[in-house]
């Protein structure tokens, strides 16, 4: 059972930042802020979970059951993430690329207290062991007392070099020519080894710079995310599920008229166009496997949304839950996303295993919270930085949707665009 308790904050972005300051000290972290983007599907602007009481830690084996069990067991919010490669869990697939990172596949924790935030309108609730220590704990938030660290300029690489690349796209664009796919998600990673870094200062830096809505600090132990992902993968509200994916990049400019082109370049492009909708049939597919029938429904297609580094084309599809299926289900139908994937999605998954050189891990998986009443969000991994304390290892990775009308050289281009925020903050 849980405390609650209720504040007014006068100046929220403020508090948000101290409240981050102050969760430092604690072994597990999950700080969500939605940089107040607007969005119709966005009950709080921050949440914000410390100090596991229990928790969750395994590898695909079995995984969604264990986390199944986990969540009606506990009745009760649960933070944490789905790594990619619990696609091993749910198909004949495996996944023999190079990992630097190691993190489990799957991780959650059932936090003492938790931080809700909407406006300036704060409930926090402790778990009645611990509710005694708030009123020290919210004088300790107001300090915002942080000093970072200084550290060496990191040797960032490039996994896949541009010939690599550009040969291994070509090779995708004959499975797509067999028929063998019609489109799949090629990614590459960037990394630095013997790397040391301050994880605080550098997520601020990249929130500052990408202000995106599904931002992330995540910490188990030694093993951190630093988040600045603008994509949901999936929100359960009552019998409501909502997925909404991105597909579909333009690059942002200064000059007023350069960024409207870009934009109306991205809704007219035919290539952009069709990789965002057959990755909606996707999603309106594996929706369909839990939903009440006849129940799903495309609520938006290729809408424009623009962030502080690009612009988007998002879909927004939507089903009504059948009361057969719990929210677990719904996650393990539906993942990995499609966004990240392809279709076919299995075909795709494992032509991306050939061609990838890295184990994508908790890149391009999800992080986001169960509440007590069995609803969910979570996020896509994208545009993050993964960070392995104990292995000094730094990681971040970036990918584009390759179809038939791909050009290698575009899709490079592509993901070098996403790729700056990453590199600008690890490079400063």
């Amino acid at each position: 059972m849980r405390t609650s308790f209720f504040r007014t904050i006068e100046q929220p972005s403020i508090f948000k930042k101290n409240l981050l300051i102050w969760t430092q000290q604690f072994r597990e972290i999950a700080f969500l802020d939605s940089n107040d983007y607007p969005s119709q599907y966005s009950n709080y602007d921050m949440v914000v979970a410390v100090d596991g009481l229990t928790s969750l830690k395994t590898d695909f084996h079995n995984a969604f059951d264990d986390l199944k069990s986990y969540q009606q067991t506990t009745k009760d919010w649960l933070f944490g993430y789905l790594a990619y490669d619990l696609k091993n869990d749910t198909e004949t697939l495996s996944s023999a690329n190079y990992d630097g990172l190691s993190f489990p596949d799957l991780f959650f924790f059932q936090p003492k207290k938790i931080f809700l935030l909407k406006d300036n309108h704060l409930e926090v609730q402790y778990l009645r062991m611990c509710d005694d220590e708030f009123e020290e704990d919210f004088q300790e938030i107001q300090q915002g007392n942080y000093n970072p660290k200084e550290m060496d300029i990191l040797k960032i690489q490039q996994r896949i070099s541009k010939e690599d690349y550009i040969f291994k796209v070509e090779k995708m664009l004959e499975h797509i020519h067999k028929g063998d796919i019609y489109e799949a998600n090629f990614c590459m990673e960037f990394y630095a080894d013997d790397a040391q870094i301050d994880p605080l200062e550098k997520f601020l830096k990249l929130n500052e710079i990408s202000k995106s809505p599904f931002a992330v600090f995540f910490k188990n132990q030694h093993q951190y995310l630093l988040s600045a992902s603008p994509e949901r993968y999936l929100k359960k509200q009552g019998e409501t599920i909502i997925s909404q994916p991105i597909k579909g990049t333009s690059k942002r400019f200064s000059d007023v008229i350069l960024d409207e082109k870009s934009k109306q370049d991205l809704l007219n492009n035919p290539k952009e166009r069709s990789e965002n909708v057959m990755i909606v049939d996707l999603v309106r597919n594996d929706l369909s496997r839990t939903a009440q029938k006849g129940s799903v429904e495309v609520e938006e297609l290729c809408g424009l949304y623009s962030f502080l580094q690009v612009h988007h084309t998002i879909s927004t599809v939507v089903s009504k839950l059948d009361p057969e299926y719990g929210p677990v289900d719904v996650i393990k139908t539906t993942f990995p996303m499609g966004s990240m994937t392809g279709a076919p999605k299995i075909s795709a998954m494992k032509i991306i295993d050939d061609l990838e050189e890295t184990k994508r891990g908790l890149y391009s998986g999800a992080v986001g919270y169960f509440t007590p009443e069995g609803d969910f969000d979570f996020n896509v991994v994208i545009r993050s930085i993964l960070y392995n304390e104990k292995n000094k290892y730094v990681s971040f990775s970036v990918g584009s949707a390759i179809t038939a009308l791909s050009i290698p050289e575009d899709e490079y281009e592509e993901c070098l665009l996403k790729a700056k925020a990453m590199h600008t903050v690890l490079n400063s």
